[in-house]
């Protein structure tokens, strides 16, 4: 997940402003929590491991948890969904995420090349070649495909769950963050750079249409969908919002503040609410009050860094991960932005949220 260069300066300032705004609400949003007191952290379960990290994801029907982690021991870590107890590993994969098709129990990263294994043995069963740098990863299950999103051209590589075949690439004509599908034939992708939302077409594997934030969002990284109401969720960084689209016509309809650094959003369909993750060590829960209405029902506090989140459809919890890091060297920057401390040895952890039972 990539912050584009001309976002830097702008989001600098913008988050200056957005810090005492953020803060402002925080404090509403508290006294819903305080009063609801709906979601909180059940757990945060220290596994450790070295390696940077970006994509997590809930394969709720085979019971894993998948976490690509890069460094010089690069894999797919894999747990056990309900324990967090480590389940085992796909090596020599240097990826950004992951994804599972349920149909063909088949899993596959983001990476180059892909790797496809066995989600029952977690064995690889081959390798798949790609263009561009890998990054976001969705599988879909309408045609049972799966789309590797990159920054770079090819925007999108599609596969064969079945067989892991290439069927085809998609120009999205910009940089591509998470994506969602209804189920149907259509694929939502948060174009980053554009402040758009691209509308994929599965059957034609084009580009049906093009929805435009209309200034009301920017630098969007993440993105849910409610299909029965036909409602996108899109997390904005510049400025810190999530902006709210008629799924099927591209209007606007609403938008509302959340926190600093969203890299992942995830719709709940059995709780009726949007949850949206930000690296300032916040979980924005949003719910839908009208045709054009959205609150913010709570703000709950995670951890520093827990920018991406996923769903476990079975039991509706929310798993986000982070670690903590030592102090940054003086003056060092990376990619514009000043430079992180090392990691503590240890300390990278997974995250469970909950919501509490009335």
């Amino acid at each position: 997940m990539h912050i584009r260069s001309n976002h830097i300066i702008r989001g600098a300032f913008a988050a200056i402003a957005a810090v005492s705004l953020f803060s402002a609400i925080g404090s509403a949003h508290a006294l819903v929590s305080a009063e609801g007191n709906d979601y909180t952290v059940i757990k945060t379960t220290k596994v450790g491991g070295d390696g940077g990290f970006d994509y997590v994801y809930a394969d709720s029907a085979g019971r894993k948890l998948y976490i690509a982690r890069g460094g010089k021991t690069a894999r797919v870590a894999a747990y056990d969904l309900d324990t967090l107890k480590s389940a085992g590993e796909i090596t020599d994969t240097n990826a950004r995420g992951a994804a599972v098709d349920a149909q063909s129990h088949h899993g596959f990263s983001s990476s180059s090349p892909v790797a496809m294994w066995d989600t029952q043995t977690l064995k690889v069963i081959k390798t798949i070649p790609v263009e561009g740098r890998p990054d976001g990863i969705l599988a879909d299950s309408f045609n049972h495909r799966v789309y590797i999103f990159s920054h770079a051209a090819p925007n999108v590589t599609v596969i064969d769950a079945a067989s892991g075949a290439i069927c085809g690439t998609i120009d999205l004509g910009g940089a591509p963050e998470q994506a969602a599908s209804d189920g149907k034939g259509k694929i939502y992708v948060d174009i980053e750079d554009k402040d758009s939302v691209a509308v994929i077409d599965a059957k034609t594997m084009k580009v049906a249409t093009t929805y435009t934030l209309g200034g009301k969002g920017g630098g969007n990284a993440g993105l849910a969908l409610d299909a029965k109401n036909h409602v996108l969720y899109v997390a904005c960084r510049e400025p810190q919002a999530m902006v709210m689209l008629d799924a099927t016509t591209g209007k606007y309809l609403a938008d509302v503040p959340i926190g600093r650094g969203c890299d992942g959003a995830v719709y709940d369909p059995v709780n009726k609410v949007c949850l949206s993750s930000q690296g300032d060590g916040t979980l924005t829960v949003i719910k839908q009050t009208g045709p054009t209405a959205f609150n913010v029902e709570q703000t709950v506090k995670t951890m520093v860094g827990a920018k991406t989140c996923t769903l476990d459809s079975k039991t509706g919890h929310i798993l986000l991960i982070a670690a903590e890091y030592g102090p940054a060297p003086a003056g060092q920057q990376s990619n514009g932005r000043p430079a992180r401390g090392a990691m503590v040895p240890g300390s990278f952890s997974i995250i469970e949220v909950a919501r509490s039972k009335k």
